[in-house]
């Protein structure tokens, strides 16, 4: 039986998902070592991203291949804004900037958005990794940080979405509905481990204010 896009897209990607699971910065942040302010600094650095990537999704909602991936339900651009005033305050906009790989990231989604296929390689990186290992770090965010009524966590919670194992399963096959020819399915795969990689120099470029933001 012939392997299937979603299948393969998880294969390849594999050792570069296990890369970013173990920069030294999210290794602390799972271990609890991390201050909330070393926290903060990550949900401010996504901000940027998700900003970019729900622009792109808006500006494909017509396109018939992007269309499919582009769910309300999966928005986080108003969780990490809830999250982001639960961390900084009502000024947070002026405490927060993005960081150099963050503008990196940024301006490759922007460079992409008018190609369906790439806006899925980055859509998929992100809403994926947000609806499995995403989970784990909002368990370990609430006992670490003590968060309460949703606030500094909005952003792993997903209401619109009751049954996150099927959700995914879906996306799966929406994977595999896609219409793709073989240079079509290289270049979509060579976008998402583009993602993945410009996801983790954001991570590691964090990393690098690690002294500061571990707790004693």
């Amino acid at each position: 039986m012939a392997e299937t896009f979603a299948d393969e897209l998880r294969t390849v990607t594999w050792s570069d998902h296990e890369g970013a699971e173990h920069t030294a910065y999210l290794e602390a942040l799972m271990k609890g070592q991390v201050s909330r302010a070393g926290y903060a600094e990550m949900v401010a650095q996504h901000y940027y991203a998700y900003v970019a990537l729900e622009e792109a999704g808006r500006a494909l909602a017509d396109d018939p291949v992007a269309k499919p991936f582009i769910r309300p339900e999966l928005e986080r651009v108003s969780a990490l804004e809830r999250d982001l005033e639960a961390l900084y305050g009502e000024n947070w906009r002026e405490e927060i900037a993005p960081s150099r790989p963050t503008l990196t990231y940024v301006a490759r989604i922007n460079q992409i958005a008018d190609w369906p296929g790439g806006f899925i390689a980055h859509h998929y990186t992100r809403y994926l990794g947000d609806l499995s290992g995403g989970q784990v770090i909002r368990k370990i965010a609430e006992r670490a940080y003590g968060f309460e009524d949703e606030g500094g966590v909005s952003f792993y919670l997903f209401p619109g979405i009751p049954d996150l194992k099927a959700f995914k399963i879906e996306y799966r096959e929406q994977l595999n509905a896609l219409n793709l020819d073989e240079v079509q399915r290289r270049r979509i795969i060579g976008e998402t481990l583009l993602a993945y990689q410009l996801n983790t120099e954001v991570l590691v470029e964090i990393g690098k204010r690690l002294p500061e933001y571990l707790v004693a």
